[in-house]
């Protein structure tokens, strides 16, 4: 079965929405534009409680729009989220799919539908612009050649992205299939086993580092900060971590504009707030919590340029702009550049336990903001929905419908997207090196086994009613609602599945 055989075209909906809802939606064909932050948690937001972290653009957004409480990653790191949300299926249920180094394979079965394939046999433009993390080529990528398969395999008609991560070699960005102003007689190499090459590393030469580092991140120096991995060659394509903002920003600008005539879908992917946090000089020192937080306004102000542009073409009004972020928060991430000293009371999570890599609900309960101005009413919603949902709501949206056998997490949120409908979702799963069950406001965390130096955890059980931030794990107390759950989560691990048969 090919790729195109998974969505059937047609007037009915998905899998929660009727086909009066995906018919009228599929009709206004709005264009669509993901933007996906790196990073950042639930309180670091203005429209979330943030006062020390200005972000108006995106405080704006907010305000003319849904602004959800209860929307979720399906993961607490970035590969897994971006595989989930690209896939509509769980992370958890694939090997491979924890955080890669900057040479993997692409993870992305290129046969099976995803987002941007769903979007773009709807007589879509697609495009993909800024942090990748999914892999590229089919192992032991020549960057000086044609990179494949990639984005445009697995459904994008233009990508310009970075591979990986800022802090992972290649430092370079990858524009289509081929590595951007690449000179061909300085040729690149990359390894993440040994040092190739005789460029200095961190390790070696820390007094060459405009960055300190607090652990790790000590392979290659590029542009006076030290990465992970190593690479030789390729100066002329090398990435400026100041000025990468306003690179990604302006190829996504570019796009729509190119695309403007036409439905078009845009995949925009922040770097910030991601490490080495490096903002441009204009915003360095403009925020009230160190260089975390100016990477926040530099982020406010890449969300400000997009819509900027919708404003000036005159595409606002039919353009549904979705903004969430793919884990929670992190303040030291392996370079010392003050963020800790400088949080004093800014709190990145909100009111939430944990953060990024962490089990609770900070690593997993997102900022999401939904905004049509043609069709979205100003709110706030508590529904409980996920990035896992986007390839079925997508689908809905644009009058197509999943097979039974394509991204088997993904469920129809559409009307609760469009903040139509307060019901979300039933349940999902949540996952960090191991995974959870939300079930309305009880949260079940299965007994984990020792990890590393962590030692082994008790199941637990929380009320998020009345204890958002999971002080009192009452288990014991609620032995059947422990039992019910249990029970639901270990069948959506064996069926491979959570969406229902239709």
């Amino acid at each position: 079965m090919t790729r195109r055989d998974f969505v059937r075209m047609g007037a009915a909906g998905g899998a929660c929405a009727g086909p009066m809802i995906a018919g009228a939606a599929a009709a206004q064909r709005p264009n669509i534009i993901v933007m996906l932050a790196d990073d950042i948690g639930y309180g670091d937001l203005g429209c979330y409680g943030a006062t020390r972290a200005k972000t108006p653009n995106l405080d704006r957004l907010a305000a003319r729009g849904v602004r959800f409480t209860d929307a979720h990653s399906s993961s607490a790191t970035c590969t897994p989220t971006r595989y989930s949300l690209m896939t509509g299926e769980y992370a958890f249920r694939k090997k491979g799919t924890g955080v890669l180094p900057g040479d993997a394979a692409l993870i992305v079965d290129p046969a099976r539908p995803t987002v941007a394939s769903i979007l773009q046999q709807a007589g879509y433009a697609t495009g993909c612009v800024g942090k990748w993390h999914l892999g590229l080529g089919s192992g032991n990528v020549d960057w000086n050649g044609e990179i494949a398969p990639g984005p445009r395999e697995v459904g994008f008609d233009y990508s310009f992205i970075v591979p990986a991560t800022g802090d992972r070699v290649p430092c370079v960005y990858v524009e289509n299939r081929r590595v951007a102003g690449l000179d061909p007689k300085d040729p690149i190499q990359v390894s993440y086993k040994e040092k190739i090459g005789n460029e200095p590393t961190g390790r070696e030469r820390p007094d060459l580092l405009k960055m300190k580092l607090s652990q790790g991140h000590d392979g290659t120096i590029v542009n006076g900060i030290s990465r992970i991995g190593f690479m030789s060659g390729g100066k002329s394509a090398r990435w400026v971590d100041e000025d990468m903002a306003q690179t990604l920003t302006g190829k996504a600008a570019s796009f729509i504009e190119k695309n403007r005539a036409k439905p078009f879908f845009l995949y925009f992917a922040t770097h910030d707030i991601h490490v080495p946090r490096v903002p441009n000089d204009k915003f360095r020192g403009t925020s009230q919590c160190g260089l975390r937080c100016d990477a926040i306004r530099q982020l406010d102000w890449c969300a400000g340029q997009l819509l900027a542009t919708l404003e000036r073409l005159k595409l606002t009004g039919n353009t549904l702009v979705i903004f969430t972020s793919d884990n929670g928060p992190v303040v030291d991430d392996g370079y010392n550049d003050g963020s800790v000293e400088a949080l004093g009371s800014h709190k990145p999570a909100g009111p939430l336990r944990g953060g990024k890599y962490s089990i609770y609900e900070g690593g997993t309960r997102m900022p999401f903001l939904a905004s049509w101005p043609a069709r979205i009413k100003p709110g706030v919603s508590d529904a409980l929905i996920s990035q896992v949902d986007l390839a079925a709501s997508f689908a809905s949206l644009t009058g197509g419908k999943l097979a039974d056998d394509a991204s088997p997490d993904s469920l129809n949120m559409l009307p609760a997207l469009l903040g139509e409908s307060r019901q979300g979702r039933d349940h999902l799963v949540e996952h960090a090196q191991g995974i959870a069950l939300r079930k309305g406001p009880w949260k079940l965390i299965p007994a984990r086994e020792a990890q590393g130096k962590k030692a082994a955890s008790s199941l637990e059980l929380f009320n998020l009613a009345g204890d958002i931030g999971e002080t009192k794990n009452v288990a014991a107390a609620n032995p059947e609602v422990v039992r019910e759950m249990s029970a639901l989560l270990e069948n959506i691990r064996k069926s491979g599945r959570s969406r229902p048969l239709v």
